[in-house]
């Protein structure tokens, strides 16, 4: 993805990138009339979205095909799945317009596709984050219509908020008329791309504290547990550790993705080099393809229809166990 060049400039224009006076360079996510050098970052980029596109289609289909998952849990796997789903399929058709079909309209509807995408990935993270906490809080009274009518109200504020967000670029907030305001995205506005990465910190802070609360509940009831069968201090003190080495895989992922780039979307600059785009980017497409592994493939339920569409025996009345979302 590129941004045009001065008219007499000889500086080589590079997939997303474009250099600046020879200074750096910011992501360019619009497109170009002319040919394109293929630059190998945009097909790592591609390919992670063709990996993210595949792993979670499997789930999207397993979750919308199984009856049985229709429980708020799986609801709100599903809902993440979707987003990163197109967050997968937005990654290929921005390098497939880009290289192929280079269209200013059509680079707008994709810059704000993954937008969407990528913001609604991290907005069910928090959802399905709230939902554990409330699995484990309010354990009596969590089967109930309540749950469900709840999870609607937070998949349709996810998905309100990340569409709004990411009509942004098309419906006129972006650059492309005046570049000293682009963000090391382009042609995302640098106040754009703050609102954005505010808001990933926002996630994850809220997430860390949820996760906190949600390991003390969980110490709190193994101890109980413990006590109240007879159970040995080994055995509370390895429940425990499970649990809290389940939470860090977690935050651990999601950190390790998502903060490199919101922190270099605070601070950086579209006249620094294009390399740091790249490196702090490409973590961030890999919480999409982690996802499906951390919340959806663990998961027993969606593992046995798993095996059984591989065994050819597929059958959408399989029985199931009735789990909390603490449990997955």
């Amino acid at each position: 993805m590129m941004e045009k060049g001065p008219p007499n400039s000889s500086e080589g224009q590079q997939g997303w990138f474009s250099a600046r006076n020879g200074t750096g360079s910011s992501l360019d996510l619009e497109s170009v009339v002319q040919p394109l050098a293929l630059n190998p970052w945009d097909v790592v980029l591609c390919v992670s979205g063709t990996i993210i596109s595949c792993e979670n289609a499997i789930v999207v289909v397993v979750i919308f095909y199984t009856p049985a998952f229709r429980a708020p849990m799986f609801l709100l796997i599903g809902s993440l799945a979707t987003a990163d789903l197109l967050a997968g399929l937005g990654l290929i058709l921005h390098f497939a317009f880009v290289y192929f079909i280079p269209s200013e309209a059509i680079s707008l509807l994709t810059v704000g596709l993954l937008v969407t995408s990528f913001t609604a990935s991290v907005s069910s993270l928090l959802t399905i984050t709230i939902d554990r906490y409330l699995s484990l809080y309010n354990a009596l009274t969590y089967y109930s219509e309540r749950t469900v009518t709840r999870t609607y109200i937070m998949l349709i504020l996810t998905w309100g908020a990340s569409i709004c967000y990411g009509l942004l670029p098309v419906m006129g907030w972006n650059c492309l008329k005046e570049p000293s305001s682009c963000s090391i995205v382009k042609p995302l506005t640098k106040s754009h791309l703050i609102i954005l990465s505010v808001s990933f910190l926002a996630v994850f802070a809220a997430m860390l504290q949820l996760y906190v609360q949600i390991c003390r509940i969980v110490c709190r009831h193994a101890h109980q547990i413990a006590v109240q069968r007879h159970f040995l201090a080994s055995s509370h003190y390895v429940t425990t550790r499970k649990g809290i080495a389940t939470l860090a895989v977690i935050l651990g992922t999601f950190a390790s993705c998502w903060l490199p780039f919101a922190v270099y979307g605070l601070l950086g600059d579209y006249s620094y080099p294009a390399l740091y785009t790249y490196v702090t980017l490409l973590p961030a497409t890999y919480n999409s393809m982690l996802n499906p592994v951390i919340y959806a493939f663990r998961n027993q339920e969606i593992q046995k229809v798993l095996w059984a569409v591989c065994c050819g025996c597929f059958s959408s009345a399989l029985p199931f166990r009735s789990r909390s979302p603490s449990d997955v």
